[in-house]
């Protein structure tokens, strides 16, 4: 790499870069988080037969944390079993194909490298777009790392221990017809595939309360915006609801539908506070 490319990089928004210098900054980004990515995966393949046992097949056992907490919390609030959730009747799991058990694998291993190396690859970006924000901009967006983070993490906790279990105990128990002629016997990668899209699919969904900050602290929406269209953000929230989860349940739906709606209003909370303070500095300025 060119010494330039340093001295271009370090001066930040003073200098004037190429398309080519912007190519290449990009590819480097991009190269070190395919590292971070490839070490988190590396791990994860070393490891995979216990993080198969103990994480992706969990919520499909009788003693998962979910399924067992259900049961306490029911029982400590004198509820008896009410409140608790069945686990999938005798799931069982089938690899149809030869090469499935290790394309699995490969699978478990990049995408949990990717969870786990996330806050780095989130660095690497911001890292890339921080030159060509405004000082404004930046003062806005103070913490973003950190924030944008944790929101992914609470994300993917939420699809792991609350959606993914409610999902899968629908599906394994749901049954056609009263003959009981029928055996639920789901391959590895259509689990496997509901099980990533929930969890990563939560993940970006709980990015809303972050994108709300960072857009009112640049000006471009107000909480006045966001109450004005907040029965269209429910109708989007359902649609994203819908996509989710892999189950057409209600009950399934209702518990994506309920924690987003309760992050865009936590949005506007948040949106209101910085609106406010934003007006109380202009107003001292003036």
């Amino acid at each position: 790499m060119p010494i330039s490319f340093f001295k271009k990089r370090s001066q930040g928004n003073n200098a004037e870069m190429t398309f080519i210098d912007h190519l290449e900054a990009l590819r480097w980004h991009i190269m070190r988080s395919l590292i971070a990515i490839m070490i988190g995966a590396i791990l994860m393949f070393i490891y995979i037969d216990w993080i198969f046992d103990y994480i992706i097949s969990a919520p499909l056992q009788k003693d998962f944390i979910t399924y067992t907490g259900l049961c306490r919390f029911s029982t400590w609030i004198g509820a008896g079993d009410k409140l608790c959730l069945p686990p999938p009747n005798n799931a069982e799991l089938q690899a149809i194909t030869f090469g499935s058990q290790f394309m699995t694998s490969i699978t478990i291993a990049f995408v949990g490298g990717f969870v786990v190396a996330f806050p780095y690859i989130f660095w690497e970006l911001w890292r890339f777009i921080k030159p060509a924000l405004t000082p404004k901009e930046l003062k806005s967006t103070r913490g973003a790392i950190f924030f944008v983070s944790v929101f992914f993490f609470l994300g993917v906790a939420f699809g792991y221990f609350l959606l993914a279990p409610f999902t899968f105990s629908f599906l394994l128990n749901y049954t056609i017809g009263t003959k009981h002629i029928l055996v639920s016997k789901p391959t590895l990668g259509d689990y496997l595939e509901n099980l990533l899209d929930i969890i990563i699919g939560s993940a970006l969904a709980f990015q809303l309360p972050v994108i709300s900050y960072v857009l009112t602290r640049i000006g471009l929406i107000t909480p006045r915006f966001l109450k004005t269209y907040r029965k269209y953000a429910y109708v989007a929230i359902l649609v994203v609801a819908a996509v989710i989860t892999p189950s057409p349940d209600w009950m399934s739906q209702m518990i994506v539908f309920i924690p987003l709606a309760m992050l865009y209003e936590f949005s506007i909370f948040i949106s209101n506070r910085i609106f406010k303070r934003m007006e109380e500095k202009e107003k001292n300025w003036k």
